[in-house]
């Protein structure tokens, strides 16, 4: 960890010795404090929508009203949601569409669909954040072009490198999306006392990241309680605040307490194909009680740097950035 990381961390110790201080203050005392910004608002948000998509529809909408997302900050569209993945013609259009209804101040972009959920060889988060372009496509299995946003201390990432990072309020049903999006809502400002889990795997092949749980546990393990297991998976916990493995498919989801917040993943390789992965769809996640997830759309080999650092992302998480920041930040 940089001078410059630590330095950070210190000043999220302060932060939280302020937040409590400030609560024995009086009223008229409390009603002057004013926090600094550590995350993206509901103003810096862009909510799109299909609206051929009844779902999408349903899911926009009500993300706008949780969230209080301006009225302005709508971008509605008309495509077919019948597959999963569009052409890179296809998306031009859709993007040139995006482009011109997008307000300037937006900095990131909340998808309300599931499918479709990837452009030609990049997925759709991707291609909405960069653009389609085939330096970040990993064919065949080689390294892409880097993110100048990862682990960056960016609070207006499009204002600082011209991208817009995107997230998809994804499932099965509205049921589940509103779940997901109520719990995120739960998890604002409420730094939840739960564990970290980093499962060291024998799956040989998704266990790359399992050589930098040790340097986590040492630099963060002070601001997460944080166990480094030797398993390929946990059962019956009730304070899951991160899971991080690698594994094809994992198993016990139904008998963890996920915390609201909670952000989790496994590394494998179609994860992200979110509606016919044959593999472990990282949807999974999001219905056992996970906040976020992250899953890859294209065969990305057992490359750590094209999957979230947990280091990373917790150190961000901790820092105050949202689910979709220290996710983004994470992925170099």
């Amino acid at each position: 960890m940089t001078q410059e990381n630590f330095t950070l961390i210190q000043q999220f110790f302060v932060l939280l010795m302020f937040i409590s201080l400030s609560a024995a203050l009086p009223v008229e005392a409390q009603n002057r404090i004013s926090l600094p910004r550590t995350s993206l608002g509901p103003n810096d948000i862009a909510v799109i929508i299909n609206e051929n998509d009844p779902l999408s529809r349903q899911i926009g909408n009500y993300y706008l009203q949780a969230r209080q997302i301006p009225e302005t900050n709508i971008i509605k569209l008309r495509f077919s949601s019948k597959l999963s993945i569009i052409t890179p013609k296809e998306f031009k259009q859709l993007k040139a569409t995006i482009d011109q209804l997008t307000p300037k101040h937006v900095q990131a972009f909340a998808v309300a669909w599931t499918t479709p959920y990837r452009v030609g060889c990049m997925s759709l988060t991707s291609a909405l954040a960069f653009g389609f372009d085939k330096k970040y496509c990993a064919e065949p299995c080689g390294s892409t072009a880097l993110s100048p946003y990862f682990n960056s201390s960016s609070l207006y990432p499009y204002d600082d490198y011209k991208l817009r990072p995107a997230m998809m309020l994804a499932g099965t049903s509205f049921e589940h999306i509103k779940a997901l999006i109520d719990r995120g809502i739960r998890s604002d400002y409420s730094f939840p006392k739960g564990q970290a889990y980093l499962m060291n795997t024998s799956d040989k092949a998704r266990n790359s990241r399992a050589t930098s749980f040790t340097q986590a546990a040492e630099e963060l393990g002070e601001l997460f309680p944080l166990q480094i297991l030797a398993a390929d998976y946990i059962s019956e916990r009730k304070d899951v605040l991160f899971y991080f493995t690698g594994l094809k498919k994992v198993p016990m989801l139904e008998t963890l307490y996920f915390l609201p917040g909670a952000l989790a993943d496994h590394l494998t390789s179609a994860g992200g194909m979110l509606t016919d992965s044959p593999q472990m769809s990282s949807l999974r996640w999001l219905e056992a009680g996970a906040t976020a997830s992250y899953g890859t759309v294209v065969e990305p080999c057992s490359f750590s740097q094209k999957f979230p650092s947990p280091i990373v992302t917790m150190f961000q998480y901790a820092l105050g950035a949202s689910a979709l920041e220290a996710y983004w930040k994470s992925v170099a």
